[in-house]
């Protein structure tokens, strides 16, 4: 029986995977968006009134204004490429956020928030556009569904989503959060790195998409780098190292290159 039920499992996990675009990796999805876009919205409300919104400012049209144009071009690219469902799946949010954390996230659907303590590292447009590409390349990659459909195998097993919320749903909540970065465990840590790489991979072609120069973003990660001191930001403390991730950015950068038209 043991084995019946390894061979279903087995099964169950090969069958629910979906690809990643641009990168084309097979990726765990035993819980679908439309699933997690109930408590997706409930979370992101409570971001919003967690902290003082500041989309209304220059600083926050500015994070508007990248968002909007970036989300336009991916939509664009993704539907080109027969992607229209996962388009469907997009209802994009933009807004600035007052705190001291030096940290931005997107969680599923494209609801995204920037934090005002990474602006001064930002600079300017293009140096939103570095974080905003990373941010909606989560969204595009489906990764908090898929750190969440890992973590509910290792936590739940084959426990359906809407059974498991009923039955924890604060675990599900932590789950969510700590799937966007936005948790305050690290138990996935190893598992973000591979994500952060890939969006940080898919995000450098994302704003070349939109117009924004690519070469631009080893540059932010550099003044991110100088801005950790002893102590990295939050934006870097489940990532892959600033040199790591330079490094990477630079081998992408020619692929990169192909979308960006000056």
């Amino acid at each position: 029986m043991k084995k019946i039920i390894s061979i279903f499992a087995m099964g169950l996990l090969v069958y629910s995977c979906a690809k990643v675009p641009l990168t084309g990796r097979s990726a765990l999805a035993v819980v679908s968006n439309e699933e997690i876009q109930p408590l997706v919205n409930e979370e992101y409300k409570k971001a919003l009134s967690a902290d003082k919104t500041l989309t209304a400012t220059a600083d926050g049209q500015k994070v508007v204004r990248v968002g909007k144009k970036m989300a336009a071009a991916v939509e664009s690219f993704l539907i080109s490429e027969g992607y229209q469902d996962l388009v469907d799946d997009f209802a994009w949010e933009f807004n600035l956020l007052e705190s001291e954390q030096v940290n931005a996230w997107c969680m599923p659907g494209g609801k995204v928030a920037f934090y005002t303590g990474i602006m001064p590292i930002t600079k300017d447009e293009t140096g939103i556009a570095v974080v905003m590409g990373h941010e909606i390349a989560h969204a595009v990659a489906s990764h908090a569904r898929e750190r969440m459909s890992n973590a509910m195998a290792i936590n739940l097993g084959l426990t359906a989503f809407s059974t498991a919320l009923g039955q924890n749903p604060t675990m599900m909540e932590q789950i969510l959060l700590q799937s966007v970065g936005m948790g305050s465990e690290l138990g996935m840590l190893s598992f973000s790195r591979k994500h952060e790489l890939e969006a940080d991979e898919m995000g450098l072609i994302f704003m070349a998409m939109a117009g924004y120069d690519p070469r631009q973003a080893p540059v932010f990660w550099e003044r991110m780098s100088a801005a950790g001191g002893e102590a990295p930001p939050e934006f870097l403390s489940t990532h892959p190292g600033p040199n790591r991730r330079i490094e990477r950015l630079n081998a992408n950068m020619p692929k990169a290159l192909e979308y960006y038209k000056q």
